[in-house]
């Protein structure tokens, strides 16, 4: 039977066990999305035990990013940031992919110099926007123009290319959450009436481009992808999600990527609830490479969904804030630490490195 424990091969990437670091953003970045070196990096060598880490969510460029003290991987400042943060996770017997991250309509104008945020048509997101000088209102997008799309293309070439000098293993394209990817693809957000709008084939073209263009860039071996398929998430959802997914995720079997990441949302949570059923079934008959799902899952969860097939590997989130060495307490049977929300964004190493191992706990 799989087990949480066993090794895996994501694509080019040899992973010691199924245990993935999800994505989480946690700040700790300053100036123009400088990663904070020294904090990052002690950071994410703590949680080297996982069998892939997939860091935080990363601005390819200025306009896709909107998020306070959020790293960036688009100029040579950061670049060189990143590059301590890689070693550590390395020298920690790790695997480290960055996450690259464009937010689409859920950046607020005052990111971008008082202009539009773009997205796939004029829309305006939900609720408030966190912005350096605290919340205000998110304002109307307007549509990526036709002309746009290659040099939006070109945006995701360079920041793999950044990530990969940087001593990352790979990369995973964020296409989650409503943010930028998200907003094409679904219905509920997606007004066009051009090549990247109305019907399914239409809407996930820019997810298939932007795919093969990272696999055209670092290798389809070390190329991944984050999907959302199931609910709303800020402001975007989708008609006939099991209809929308499964050829999103037939486009990434075609091109061959190394895993296909799915934060699915349940009917209890900390992070989004929903009802809609799952589509992970229905994506597993048609995506056959190996498939890591997130949300909520405990030991008990995991075990079963690996021990059925539906996934190959599972993914933690906040699981892994408070709990560092997490793949030891799970295999252990330990009690896991809870987080405090208080302190995820704070700036400093509060709620970030502080948190002790278990082993540390036990011989204090």
């Amino acid at each position: 039977m799989t087990s949480l424990f066993d090794p895996i091969e994501f694509g080019a990437i040899h992973a010691k066990n199924r245990i993935v670091m999800a994505p989480l953003t946690r700040g700790r970045s300053e100036g123009v999305h400088v990663p904070i070196s020294a904090l990052k990096a002690e950071y994410y060598a703590q949680r080297a035990g996982a069998g892939l880490i997939i860091a935080e969510a990363t601005g390819i460029s200025q306009e896709g990013s909107g998020w306070p003290a959020a790293p960036g991987i688009w100029s040579a400042e950061q670049v060189e940031a990143w590059k301590p943060v890689t070693e550590a996770v390395h020298k920690a017997d790790g695997k480290i992919i960055l996450q690259l991250w464009h937010m689409g309509r859920l950046v607020h104008p005052d990111f971008l110099g008082g202009a539009q945020p773009v997205s796939a048509s004029a829309t305006t997101a939900p609720g408030d926007a966190h912005t350096p000088t605290g919340k205000k209102p998110y304002e109307q997008a307007r549509p990526l123009r036709l002309d746009e799309i290659p040099r939006l293309i070109g945006d995701y070439i360079h920041a793999a290319k950044n990530a990969i000098a940087a001593g990352f293993d790979g990369v995973q394209l964020h296409s989650a959450n409503g943010y930028l990817i998200d907003q094409f693809l679904r219905d509920g957000s997606n007004f066009r009436e051009d090549d990247y709008g109305g019907p399914i084939q239409n809407r996930i073209r820019l997810l298939r481009e932007v795919t093969q263009a990272l696999a055209d860039t670092v290798g389809a071996g070390r190329t991944s992808v984050r999907l959302s398929p199931n609910g709303e998430t800020q402001g975007v959802d989708d008609s006939n999600p099991v209809a929308l997914f499964t050829a999103a995720a037939a486009a990434l079997q075609d091109i061959g990527i190394s895993f296909l990441e799915l934060r699915e949302q349940k009917t209890f949570g900390s992070f989004g609830t929903t009802d809609v059923p799952r589509v992970s079934p229905d994506i597993r008959k048609v995506f056959k490479a190996p498939l890591v799902l997130n949300q909520e899952y405990t030991l008990e969860t995991a075990t079963a969904d690996l021990e059925s097939g539906l996934a190959d590997a599972i993914s933690f989130g906040r699981k892994f804030i408070s709990n560092p060495d997490l793949p030891a307490r799970l295999a252990k049977g330990v009690e896991l630490a809870p987080d405090n929300f208080r302190t995820w964004y704070s700036p400093g190493p509060e709620g970030y490195t502080d948190y002790p191992t278990y082993d540390a706990l036990v011989d204090a």
